[in-house]
């Protein structure tokens, strides 16, 4: 099979609709990063999600929808979820509800399912001509770094999808805050702050341990490049640390940081604000990878608002391995 990087246009939104329709899957983009999507209701287009991406079947997809007449379809809405979908859809926030009509293999056997509208012209246009709720986990192989740019798909999945949807480089970077709208609890940390959803509904609980993953990222390794991803934990003397650890590594090491001074070493500047660093966080590895660095030291930072997404995925890509 050839995989094609299309132009959103008119023509190529009808090709790749017919294509999911047709039982195939197409990469398509959103606010947070590109999306793996086949038809949420058909159980065997489904399937293929997992062969391409060699994911676990246990790890439940989240289905993208455009419009509120596609969530009923799928899910019985609670009010909480009806505040969080007023206030912030379209936007990078996934409701968690109790499913109809949706297979067991998008849920992972869990009677619940994830929701979300994206705040992206290019996926919305594509779900409304696709006219079926989209199931779509991130374009990208099991347990890599989440893809934002049309190139990070075809790395991952040349030869394994027939389209690509390019909408250019993701605004958010980071993938979607997830609510679990029957518990009120907060599943995963991601693009829309967790202060804002509290502002709406009121105080979340949150999830210490589950022997199922309950919502994408809960689980398995994610996030990681072939680098070795060492993280810095934030403090005042955290680059001195950072400084330190860099000239005894053995390996080629690179350093990601927000304009932090560190002389002659390599470095990675992802800009200074926390927007901007979520923003090329996953783009940043990849890169890294192509330039052939072995070990990468991430600049931490504090866990409020967009940090505290931040901190998860670069936990999750270090395997736990600070400093």
């Amino acid at each position: 099979m050839k995989t094609q990087i299309l132009q959103p246009n008119k023509y190529n939104l009808h090709l790749c609709a017919e294509e999911i329709r047709g039982g195939g899957l197409v990469a398509f983009p959103t606010e947070t990063v590109y999306g793996l999507g086949a038809n949420a209701l058909d159980e065997e287009a489904v399937k293929k999600i997992y062969i391409a991406k060699g994911r676990p079947s246990d790890n439940p997809l989240i289905c993208h929808v455009a419009n509120a007449e596609q969530i009923d379809r799928i899910a019985y809405v609670t009010p909480s979820a009806l505040k969080i979908i007023r206030a912030f859809m379209p936007g990078p926030v996934t409701v968690v509800l109790r499913k109809k009509n949706v297979p067991n293999v998008v849920t992972g056997g869990l009677d619940t399912v994830g929701i979300r509208m994206p705040a992206h012209e290019c996926a919305l246009d594509f779900i409304r001509e696709c006219g079926v709720p989209i199931c779509a986990p991130s374009a990208n192989t099991s347990t890599k770094p989440s893809p934002t740019r049309a190139e990070h798909v075809l790395h991952d999945l040349d030869g394994k999808i027939r389209y690509i949807l390019d909408g250019g480089q993701c605004g958010v970077g980071l993938e979607s805050t997830i609510i679990d709208c029957e518990n009120n609890l907060l599943l995963r940390k991601g693009g829309l702050e967790i202060e804002k959803i509290e502002s709406v509904i009121g105080k979340l609980g949150s999830v210490s341990d589950s022997p199922v993953p309950l919502c994408p990222g809960m689980k398995y390794k994610h996030y990681s490049p072939d680098a070795e991803v060492i993280l810095a934990l934030p403090s005042l003397n955290m680059r001195d640390r950072i400084r330190q650890f860099y000239d005894k590594s053995p390996q080629k090491t690179v350093i990601i940081t927000r304009g932090g001074d560190y002389g002659d070493r390599n470095v990675f500047d992802v800009g200074r604000s926390l927007n901007d660093y979520a923003h090329m966080l996953f783009d940043a590895f990849r890169t890294l990878d192509e330039q052939g660095f072995e070990r990468i030291i991430c600049e931490g930072v504090p866990e409020a608002e967009l940090g505290a997404a931040l901190m998860n995925r670069l936990l999750k890509a270090s395997g736990g391995k600070t400093i």
